[in-house]
């Protein structure tokens, strides 16, 4: 799959690792086509970045998926380029030691991408069965990314004055979110692990967030899409890392 380009929100959703005969990279693509009328994925993106087309779309991506694979798909609308893969990380690589299985989507940042982002994420990540996830626009996903500490002897300081957050197998379990993001998606378990709703704390997400048919939550930290370049977007992140210190493993020694 390409990388992601400044243009585009990046999304991702963590999940648990695949199993068996797991149908939920086929029931994924058919929940973001049913959130978003006129959305088709009919489209892999090889090696070489070559668009093929997929007569058989389900048959394929079963397919693949039973072998604990999601191959890199594509919309057929060129003027609403949408993609979606997936794939599975190690346990130790993964909070509390247990394997996940990722699913990235990139949207176009423009009216339309932004207009569809919350209700895809949402798609996306319940469908997926997610602990958590987000969608965020690349500029500012990339400074989010490195908030992470790595290795112990990283003490170089993370930009914009963000705080430190351990790397995901460093924390110890999946429901706490690593980071946050322009659109965070929290389970019910996450939610309650990060204390969220605090109904005084937390009047202002509230007013920027829906619960979804789980039980989760879809929690828009800013109206605009995250612009860390915005003092108004950069202060909002914090104030929103202040408010849950268990995001990112901060709690904890």
């Amino acid at each position: 799959m390409p990388a992601a380009r400044k243009d585009q929100i990046a999304m991702i959703v963590y999940a648990p690792a695949l199993a068996g005969d797991d149908d939920r990279p086929l029931a994924v693509v058919h929940a973001m086509e049913r959130a978003h009328p006129g959305l088709r994925i009919g489209l892999m993106i090889s090696d070489e970045g070559q668009l093929i087309p997929l007569p058989d779309r389900d048959a394929f991506v079963a397919r693949e998926s039973s072998r604990g694979e999601m191959p890199p798909l594509r919309s057929t609308d060129n003027d609403f380029r949408v993609s979606v893969t997936g794939w599975g990380i190690p346990a130790g690589l993964c909070p509390g030691g247990r394997a996940q299985f990722e699913f990235h989507v990139a949207l176009p940042l423009s009216a339309d991408g932004i207009a569809a982002a919350a209700i895809l994420l949402g798609a996306v990540a319940e469908t997926g069965r997610a602990f958590w996830g987000h969608a965020t626009p690349v500029s500012a996903a990339v400074d989010i990314a490195h908030q992470t500490k790595n290795r112990p002897d990283d003490l170089k300081p993370r930009p914009r004055g963000l705080p430190v957050i351990k790397s995901p197998g460093a924390m110890r379990s999946p429901e706490i979110p690593h980071r946050l993001g322009w659109l965070n998606y929290w389970s019910d378990a996450a939610a309650r692990t990060i204390g969220f709703p605090d109904p005084a704390r937390d009047a202002e997400l509230l007013s920027r967030s829906r619960r979804t048919a789980t039980g989760g939550w879809v929690v828009k930290l800013t109206d605009a899409p995250l612009d860390l370049d915005n003092p108004a977007h950069l202060d909002t992140l914090k104030r929103a890392y202040e408010s849950f210190p268990e995001i990112g493993g901060r709690s904890t020694p």
